[in-house]
């Protein structure tokens, strides 16, 4: 296969080269299924195998981009797309910056990031998975939903400024696991992310999704009063948060355009908790990494916070060009970002609600309905949902309802901080809409923040 499509990249930059055109190529082929399951039984289970190329034609200063979806079969359409891309680039306006066009000196392939045996994985298999993540937990109340969505991604690249090709392909599978009480309207989940065949373990599900169903069946819910709180997130929690202040606090286009919570005069200071060491790291595969970015550059573990200090800046090749600044090999599809673990021995829930406390926990799993509130003040706002626990004193628990908390993420990542699991694990944050782009990041299972403000609570579920 990928033979064929670098054949067809290499047809396609001939015909450019014999038209007098400037162009980039690039490809992208998907391949992906989607079980979804709704009232404890399969919704939908579909799959679709989707290329796409985008053309970007050059003139100087111009710049025109075109996407179409198409087959490897009908190269007249791609050349009709570059005739298109070429003439509407001929028509724009100029930018006010040279945009770079990469020359690759030799050509690079990397599929170490793809598993036949996860690619592979049948419909018989990932009902197998449902079925074990949820073995002995549906009732007549009770009841499952959710997805396991399945994939292989290709990312290939050509341009007539050289005649070498990047070519990359990974494999990915993102599980969620819902369930949820028919009449008193709780839900409960548990999510998994793999690269690999041999990362999926419904064990493990099943074992987090029995803890919370007796807790939520057993331990009274509550309303629970306005105030500051010392709340314990969740993996899934801190991945969002993590994720969300990566696209507004730590690029140079956005500090450019003043909507970064950052600026220059901070880096080489502290802006976090010393506990707080996050890395643009392509080298953990279970992010779904590049190991070169689309210029052409090698990527290598890239430091952004290191002990609670701002380490600097990631700039895509475009942001650098328009704003002079060097490129740090970030123009990829998705970044690599780890969160590095802390010192607290905790490696799951049970032991987290087992552990002594001397105060009132409050535990989110899970923040909903995520927003950026103030980008150039870094405000998120969030809200509890599924798997909340508040876990007392006297070692006891509570359900509470839901609540919502609106924070920056400098002082939820800030002195705040008490601790953070030594324990780590991907969690994946992949969208589901637009084209496929499996996206996961590393963090600590847990991470206890005190004297959070809770600015609404819910009356019931």
């Amino acid at each position: 296969m990928s033979d064929h499509i670098i054949a067809t990249l290499r047809t396609l930059r001939s015909y450019a080269l014999q038209q007098g055109h400037e162009i980039g190529l690039l490809y992208h082929e998907e391949d992906s299924y989607l079980m979804r399951f709704a009232n404890s039984a399969i919704s939908l289970n579909t799959n679709e195998h989707l290329i796409r190329l985008e053309v970007t034609a050059y003139e100087g200063r111009k710049r025109a981009g075109y996407e179409l979806v198409t087959d490897l079969s009908q190269l007249d359409e791609m050349k009709r797309a570059i005739d298109t891309a070429v003439e509407m680039a001929h028509h724009s306006q100029a930018l006010s910056y040279q945009p770079t066009i990469p020359v690759f000196s030799a050509d690079y392939v990397d599929e170490a990031g793809f598993d036949p045996a996860l690619a592979a994985l049948s419909n018989e298999g990932r009902l197998e998975y449902i079925n074990q993540a949820v073995a002995g937990l549906e009732t007549d109340d009770i009841k499952l939903s959710g997805i396991f969505s399945l994939g292989t991604n290709i990312w290939a690249q050509m341009n007539t400024r050289s005649e070498h090709v990047q070519f990359f392909k990974t494999s990915d599978a993102q599980v969620s696991v819902v369930l949820a009480h028919l009449n008193l309207k709780w839900e409960v989940t548990a999510e998994q992310s793999a690269n690999k065949q041999s990362e999926l373990n419904p064990q493990t599900l099943q074992r987090e999704l029995a803890f919370l169903i007796e807790r939520y069946q057993n331990d009274a819910p509550q309303q629970l009063p306005l105030g500051k709180y010392d709340i314990v997130f969740g993996q899934a929690a801190i991945a969002d948060m993590l994720d969300l202040a990566s696209r507004i606090g730590f690029n140079g286009g956005s500090l450019k355009r003043g909507v970064s919570f950052l600026d220059e005069d901070k880096i080489g200071k502290k802006v976090f908790s010393d506990k707080i060491t996050l890395t643009d790291d392509p080298t953990r595969l279970e992010t779904f990494a590049f190991r070169r970015d689309f210029t052409g550059l090698e990527r290598k573990p890239f430091p952004i916070v290191q002990d609670g200090v701002f380490q600097g800046f990631a700039w895509y090749q475009d942001d650098a060009d328009e704003f002079e600044a060097q490129p740090t090999g970030h123009t990829v599809p998705a970044r690599s970002l780890v969160l590095s673990g802390g010192d607290q021995l905790v490696a799951g829930l049970e032991e987290l609600v087992k552990m002594p406390r001397d105060r009132d926990l409050l535990y989110i799993p899970f923040l909903h309905y995520m927003n950026i509130v103030n980008p150039s003040k870094g405000v998120l706002t969030g809200s509890s949902r599924f798997g909340a626990l508040l876990l007392k004193q006297d070692g006891s628990a509570a359900i509470p309802y839901n609540v919502r908390f609106t924070q920056s993420v400098l002082e939820v990542f800030g002195d705040k901080v008490a601790w953070l699991s030594q324990a780590t694990a991907p969690y994946n944050t992949s969208r589901s809409y637009g084209a496929r782009n499996p996206t996961a990041l590393v963090v600590p299972l847990f991470m206890l923040v005190n004297d959070l403000e809770i600015s609404h609570s819910n009356s019931s579920y």
